[in-house]
C-alpha cells in the first residue's frame, strides 16, 4: 500500500516571537529540515509540505518535498489542505508536524509498520498525539477537522493498542525560544 507524507509547517509560530521558528537554527540546520530528512529517511517517496511561507517551501524542496502554500490559518486548515492537494485516496497518510524535529526515521518507520486497516500514532504523557498515520477510509474524517487542534479529537478516538511508544523527550515540539536550549 502506498503512503504519503503530509508535513505541516504553516502555522503562525505566535508563541515562538517574530522569527520565523521553522527556519531558526537547531543542531546546525534549519529547524524544519530534521523533520523532513526524517520522512525522507523513513522512505516515504510522496511527501507534501504545507506552508505559508516562501522561505520555509524553499527549504523544504531542497529536501525533496513538494509543497503548498497557504495563507495563515489553523491546523485543521493545513490538514485540510494537505489531503485535498495530495489526491491519492486509496494511500496512507502519514501527518508529521515541522516543529517536531527530534523525531526519527525509525519512529516513523514503525508508525508505517501499523496495520493498514486502522490508525496509529505516538503517545505522550496519557495523550495520543501527532506524529499520526491514517488508512484511506479515514480520509473523509480528516477532511471535517475544524480548529487548531489538528488531528487530535480523531486521534484520541483510537483504541490503546493503536498508540505507539516513542521516547517522550523525541516528541517535543519546539514553540518557544527556550525549547532550543541545550540542543
Amino acid at each position: 500500500m502506498t503512503i504519503a507524507a503530509l508535513l505541516l509547517a504553516a502555522g503562525a509560530s505566535r508563541r515562538f516571537g517574530e522569527a520565523d521558528k521553522l527556519a531558526a537554527p537547531f543542531d546546525g540546520l534549519p529547524l524544519v529540515v530534521h523533520a523532513a530528512r526524517a520522512l525522507t529517511g523513513a522512505g516515504i517517496l510522496r511527501r507534501l509540505a504545507v506552508v505559508r511561507s516562501g522561505r520555509i517551501a524553499r527549504l523544504l524542496e531542497n529536501e525533496g518535498f513538494a509543497t503548498l502554500m497557504i495563507a495563515p490559518g489553523l491546523q485543521s486548515d493545513s490538514i485540510r489542505a494537505g489531503v485535498a492537494h495530495l489526491g491519492q485516496p486509496d494511500a496512507r497518510l502519514l501527518i508529521a508536524l515541522g516543529d517536531m524535529p527530534l523525531v526519527r526515521a525509525e519512529d516513523y518507520r514503525r508508525l508505517i509498520a501499523a496495520p493498514p486497516d486502522r490508525p496509529a500514532c505516538a503517545w505522550k504523557d496519557g495523550m495520543p498525539m501527532p506524529p499520526a498515520i491514517f488508512p484511506p477510509g479515514w480520509r473523509p474524517r480528516l477532511m471535517t477537522l475544524q480548529g487548531d487542534r489538528g488531528a487530535g479529537a480523531l486521534l484520541r478516538e483510537l483504541p490503546r493498542p493503536a498508540h505507539l511508544h516513542v521516547p517522550a523527550e523525541r516528541l517535543a515540539d519546539f514553540d518557544h525560544p527556550s525549547d532550543f536550549a541545550g540542543h
